[in-house]
């Protein structure tokens, strides 16, 4: 009973998303402020004066029948507004995914025919199913796996191939060659054979569009030159003259189509251009969204998007349409405009019907030269020439990706370029959350931050490693190659500060990477600590035991990081009497004994000779058990650490002779005792014992490991504070 009502509990909790995103059109119509009507009016009459020309213009592109853009106008502009996440964004066709359909769709079926029409509908349900079903499970994230690059190249690629596809109707050249380079060619050398009357359309609708642009470009321009043009063909019955015309629309409202739902066999030859459409519209949409949103401030819900996307192409499709997207000009257009809500989208499909229903016996005289004069500068303005100078200055990667996919748009399948610039912008991802930014780092001069000095010499101890990125399977390798190959560099480096306030995520391959960087520095003598974990990295950390491994006295705060390490980890005899670098703020006060500046550092010394006694072979020899007569007098125990150190724990048979003090000649030593000298390692006692030896004190050794040693024999009770 507990099962079923668990798997009852489940599946309500992931119905309930989806009822969420489906039931967007009732919570519009139900929080709906009247003070946004008038508006939101204005901005659909705006938008609907554009959109019709625009519908009729990329329907041309798709190679379909110039009803079906209106249908898809109509219906995509008042679906996308209901189901969709922005409140100005406008859906419906648009020009570069009408061009990635007419790809697809030539490839599978010939066009013109009504199998091409009938397959261009089932692939937008195809779109819209594939885009709805990324929204219902929440995938809204993959979008921004997608570059911006992508999206740059194919538009950019795009407007190059509708400009050279619209070279043979605009001046009235029949269809030839195939490719740009072959379409191109044709054009060239059949120029001669141009139809005066419908270059003249063509041309003379550029030339109105440039030249009205420079005097006020906020008129629908598109509009007017469709109009002017048709009001040529008709008063001079060019359409009498071979002047090719669109032809007269029907006037009712988008019909059903008869689809063909299950002819498998069909929509597995849709299949692979219908997931470029929905990919492209998708991150397209997104886009859009996105830059609109940083200007009004709303926040957008990507799912939300997709739902809408989704909705969108099905209904498009079901409803005599086929497949479109968001377009970022008819979107600038009704945020200009003053939209407020969905509802300027909706009104702005109401107002296209109405003018369907009066217009559309003037379609008889709109010429197709015309269309593909307005097409050609259309597409001009697809090629977004600032973005690309701006992807082209900033990262290789994206330069990279932005021209493969803008070569690959003119010159392969367009689906497949689109799906090759998709794997390698997420290639790309993959490569650089891969390869984190690593570097060694050291205080600023103010002491206040960390930030990546290589013109200063390091702390000759301790290395700062900062991360920034995620620790997870995919970078492991790289960020333990980078450390390890640091640590080879830097072998007297033997503490490591890993500082990790810009790692986000650590999985278990990040784990395992840590352990192993913990028990190489702890094989060479030193310790790993860490500073700058987050809630989620130590939930990791605890999760798997590497807290207790490492110690959770290694896990240290921010402020606190480098006193800690200085002053509990650090020798000080290398501070004071080996390094020149100051690196740290607590070791601008250290003393520097320049007295030693003449003699040789441990490295530089020959010290294989020099004799070395274990902690608890001291202890024995200090403490002779009751009874026993020993064979030699007690040794004279040398402390040659700084009063500190020596404050801080020592011997008890320990006398204080500071490194300095011992090598000069105040200090006598008796000659008839075994001389032990202590530190905290065993650096400072090797270099003093080579010094004393070196002008004939040769009864010298000393306690091997150090203070250190003498700690971790556990003889710390035997020890003074």
């Amino acid at each position: 009973m507990f099962a079923k009502m668990g798997a009852r509990v489940n599946l309500q909790q992931s119905i309930a998303p989806a009822v969420h995103y489906l039931k967007k059109p009732i919570d519009l119509f139900r929080t709906y402020d009247r003070a946004n009507l008038r508006p939101d009016l204005l901005a659909g009459l705006t938008v609907a004066v554009i959109l019709l020309p625009q519908s009729i213009a990329f329907t041309l592109i798709a190679e379909l029948p110039p009803e079906m853009g209106l249908y898809a106008a109509i219906v995509g502009a008042i679906a996308g507004a209901l189901w969709g996440s922005s409140d100005q964004m406008h859906t419906g066709p648009a020009n570069a995914i009408s061009l990635l359909i007419a790809s697809s769709l030539s490839a599978v079926i010939i066009p013109g025919t009504s199998q091409y029409a009938i397959a261009a509908g089932l692939m937008a349900v195809m779109v819209g199913v594939f885009q709805l079903g990324m929204g219902l499970v929440r995938l809204g994230m993959l979008v921004n796996f997608v570059s911006h690059s992508v999206i740059v190249g194919f538009a950019s690629g795009a407007g190059v191939l509708i400009a050279i596809k619209q070279l043979h109707p605009l001046v009235g050249l029949p269809a030839a060659g195939s490719g740009t380079i072959g379409t191109v060619t044709n054009v060239v050398t059949e120029i001669a054979k141009t139809h005066s009357p419908t270059a003249v359309i063509g041309l003379g609708t550029m030339l109105f569009i440039i030249v009205i642009r420079r005097i006020n470009a906020r008129l629908p321009l598109p509009l007017l030159a469709m109009v002017l043009a048709s009001l040529v063909v008709f008063l001079f019955d060019l359409d009498e003259q071979n002047v090719a015309v669109i032809g007269q629309l029907p006037a009712t409202l988008p019909p059903l189509a008869d689809l063909p739902l299950f002819n498998l066999e069909l929509i597995s030859r849709l299949s692979a251009g219908a997931l470029a459409v929905g990919a492209i519209g998708l991150v397209n949409a997104a886009a859009i969204a996105r830059t609109v949103a940083a200007q009004t401030g709303q926040r957008l819900d990507s799912n939300q998007e997709f739902v809408g996307q989704g909705m969108s192409n099905i209904l498009m499709g079901l409803f005599s349409g086929y497949a479109g997207a968001g377009s970022i000009s008819r979107t600038a257009v009704n945020y200009k405009a003053g939209a407020r809500t969905p509802m300027a989208s909706i009104f702005s499909g109401l107002f296209m019907l109405i003018a369907m229903f009066i217009l559309a016996p003037l379609a008889a005289y709109l010429p197709i030269s015309a269309l593909s004069g307005v097409l050609i500068m259309t597409a001009y303005d697809m090629i977004d020439r600032a973005e690309i100078r701006r992807i082209w200055r900033s990262h290789p990667g994206d330069a990279a990706i932005m021209v493969l996919t803008l070569v690959g748009t003119m010159f392969l399948e367009l689906e497949f370029a689109v799906l090759l610039g998709i794997l390698f912008s997420l290639g790309l991802f993959i490569w650089r959350t891969s390869t984190p930014r690593i570097q060694a780092v050291l205080p600023d001069e103010t002491f206040s931050h960390f930030t990546y000095r290589p013109d200063k010499e390091p702390c000759p101890q301790m290395a700062i490693i900062e991360v920034y990125g995620d620790l997870y399977f995919g970078a492991v390798n790289y960020v333990e190659e980078f450390i390890t190959n640091h640590a080879d560099a830097h072998p007297d480096q033997r503490y490591l500060l890993l500082r990790l306030d810009h790692v986000n995520t650590c999985d278990f391959s990040g784990i395992h990477m840590l352990e192993s960087l913990v028990r190489s520095y702890r094989e060479r003598g030193g310790d790993v600590f860490m500073v700058g974990t987050n809630y989620r990295v130590q939930q990791m950390m605890f999760s798997s035991a590497f807290d207790r491994f490492l110690g959770p006295d290694h896990i240290l705060d921010e402020d606190e990081a480098i006193g800690k390490m200085f002053y509990q980890q650090l020798d000080p005899a290398v501070c004071i009497y080996e390094c020149p670098t100051r690196a740290f703020r607590e070791c601008q006060n250290l003393p520097k004994r320049i007295a030693l500046a003449n003699i040789p550092q441990v490295d530089e010394l020959d010290t294989s000779h020099i004799l070395q006694i274990e902690p608890k072979k001291l202890w024995s020899w200090l403490h002779p058990l009751p009874g026993s007569n020993g064979s030699s007098p007690m040794p004279y125990v040398i402390d040659v650490r700084e009063p500190r150190e020596f404050n801080q724990g020592h011997i008890v048979e320990a006398q204080l002779v500071p490194l300095p003090q011992i090598l000069s000649s105040e200090v006598k030593l008796p000659a008839d005792r075994q001389i032990v000298l202590v530190c905290r390692s065993g650096r400072r006692s090797r270099r003093a014992a080579a010094a004393l030896q070196h002008v004939g004190c040769m009864n010298v050794q000393v306690l091997q490991g150090g203070m250190l040693a003498w700690s971790a024999a556990g003889l710390l009770e035997a020890m003074e504070f």
